[in-house]
């Protein structure tokens, strides 16, 4: 191979690689927005399923017997070196339930529900003194995941019954 051949094939390898790369970075590019539009529809289930449950216990404000008076979503807490968000909370005059939802439950969610309810009473000391509950909700939650929670005294919450709110307004017209 000449010198002449030699710097015609290095040159036409730089080139190939130069649109390799720029192939590469426009893959890239259309995963991250592929990733972006699946993570949105993650955390778009993750919201419904927040707010049927939050809506679920605001018309039947009960875990079991125990009936609350009120019910928190969406509440965060920094103290120190803990940091949590609560989906669900609920409170009577001695009693807090910490609710997780999720779209569908697997048992390391369990998990998270655990760390969260050892860090509440640090992070809220107004219930220090209260009894303390825990749920997991979900809208599926596999068998194993179910007798885990169950196993562990959590209040296990399932979407059935009542899925439709109807809700009309003055300016309703016959068509």
């Amino acid at each position: 191979m000449t010198d002449d051949e030699l710097k015609e094939l290095v040159a036409g390898l730089a080139i190939a690689q130069k649109a390799t790369i720029e192939q590469m970075k426009r893959t890239d590019e259309k995963l991250e927005r592929i990733g972006i539009k699946l993570g949105n529809i993650s955390q778009n289930q993750g919201d419904v399923a927040e707010e049927f449950f939050f809506q679920s216990l605001i018309k039947d404000n009960r875990l079991g017997d125990i009936r609350f008076d009120d019910v928190t979503k969406n509440m965060a807490k920094h103290r120190g070196k803990l940091q949590e968000e609560y989906d669900l909370v609920m409170t009577n005059g001695d009693v807090v339930a910490v609710g997780e939802v999720k779209y569908k439950a697997h048992s390391n969610d369990l998990d998270k529900l655990d760390r969260k309810i050892r860090h509440f009473k640090q992070l809220f000391p107004l219930y220090q003194h209260f009894k303390q509950y825990g749920a997991i909700a979900a809208f599926h939650i596999n068998d194993d995941a179910k007798e885990d929670a169950l196993r562990r005294g959590y209040f296990v919450l399932q979407r059935s019954g009542e899925l439709i709110h109807t809700e009309s307004s003055e300016y309703l017209t016959v068509l």
